[in-house]
């Protein structure tokens, strides 16, 4: 578990570095140099470092501008916050919505045990129409509802073509270009200046009540609706409960929790993967005793509190430090280092996609739209898998 809150803390930290990575090559070595290991300690090691990633990757999110495929929403109001001088407690306020999604987990997987399997049940033979419907909703909440469509076809085209490719890990370069290398590029043509931050805590208020009851209710069904990820899920918890910007930051940073948590949950009810971590988990040990998804509770528990409090000190070192950095130098590094990544587990073929998905992603940030229209690269593929 201290193991999985490193590596956690690590593919958090460094973008482009996604557990989705380490837990592919986990399976492959647990055919070989792991084969005398229990798969048991695996599964701890990958729950451990999946729940830490989702609070940490919310700091090169925030302090960089370079967002995880869940944490692409977090740029807009963290920035603002970080502008300010108070990106630390932007991070402050998604570590809280984390933690609090540990606990409503716990809260909710009872329940689950009586209802999902029947909502899934039905969903299963509406599923394309119910993506399509969360789709419309998702492109008429945008005021440029024709620029959120052509940006969501777009995607969803370029998705598609990149998913027909012989590529290994077509995901790292699709989503990397759209979410990571594009906004990377524009911070750096903007010369973003960052001013001296302010380590304070901002105040736990009533009102978070309402973005964690929207989390709470839209983020079960990220992990029954293929194609439909974190940012998705917290527009759709957003409009179920309406928020300011610091609500907002909760309620990303608890439905990026409870996304990842719930999705072990879902495995062992409902048999399907809707994370990387619950993917390597089923190759591992496939169908689960409950005695092991107890286990995998209490290390989400475990791991989440430690998780929330590391953050904080994580996020204070960089909070201290940002402004004596040289912010556009610092974003060429980390563009270059994305592009490293690439080139390792994708090949030259993959630093093709990533120019073609950075340049896409640019050109639809320039059109003033929110970013999770772009999650079209995974949905529309999916919609036409189920429906064709």
């Amino acid at each position: 578990m201290l193991l999985g809150i490193i590596f956690g803390t690590i593919t958090g930290l460094i973008p482009g570095i996604h557990i989705n990575l380490v837990g592919v090559s986990l399976v492959a070595l647990s055919v070989s140099l792991l084969s005398s290991m229990s798969p048991i300690y695996l599964v701890v090691f990958i729950v451990a470092m999946a729940i830490t990633h989702t609070f940490v990757d919310f700091i090169p999110s925030i302090f960089l501008g370079c967002p995880d495929t869940d944490t692409e929403l977090s740029i807009l109001p963290g920035h603002e916050l970080l502008k300010k001088g108070q990106g630390y407690s932007a991070i402050f306020l998604s570590a809280y919505g984390g933690l609090a999604a540990i606990f409503l987990l716990l809260l909710i997987t009872p329940i689950s045990f009586l209802i999902i399997q029947e909502i899934y049940s039905i969903l299963q033979d509406i599923m394309p129409y119910v993506l399509l419907a969360v789709s419309a909703i998702l492109i008429l909440m945008e005021k440029k509802k024709s620029s959120a469509l052509f940006v969501f076809l777009l995607t969803g085209a370029l998705g598609l073509s990149v998913l027909n490719l012989d590529l290994k890990e077509p995901l790292l370069p699709l989503l990397t270009g759209l979410f990571g290398s594009s906004m990377l590029i524009m911070s750096i043509k903007n010369k973003t200046a960052i001013p001296k931050q302010k380590i304070s805590k901002p105040k736990i208020k009533r009102k978070f009540l309402s973005p964690l009851l929207g989390a709470l209710i839209a983020s079960p069904l990220s992990s029954m609706l293929p194609g439909l990820g974190s940012g998705q899920a917290a527009i759709l918890g957003n409009t179920i409960s309406k928020t300011d910007r610091e609500g907002f930051l909760v309620l990303l940073g608890a439905t990026n929790t409870l996304v990842m948590g719930f999705s072990f949950v879902a495995l062992y009810l409902i048999a399907r993967t809707r994370t990387g971590a619950a993917v390597a988990i089923n190759s591992l040990i496939g169908n689960f005793s409950w005695q092991i998804l107890l286990l995998i509770l209490l290390v989400v528990l475990v791991t989440g509190i430690i998780s929330f409090f590391l953050t904080l000190v994580l996020a204070k070192f960089f909070a201290k430090r940002i402004t004596n950095m040289n912010y556009t130098k610092l974003s060429f590094i980390t563009l270059g280092l994305l592009f490293i990544i690439v080139l390792i587990f994708s090949g030259f073929l993959g630093l093709i996609v990533l120019t073609f998905s950075t340049l896409t992603g640019i050109y639809c940030i320039s059109l003033g739209i929110r970013r999770t229209n772009m999650m079209g690269c995974l949905l529309l593929p999916t919609i036409i898998f189920y429906l064709f």
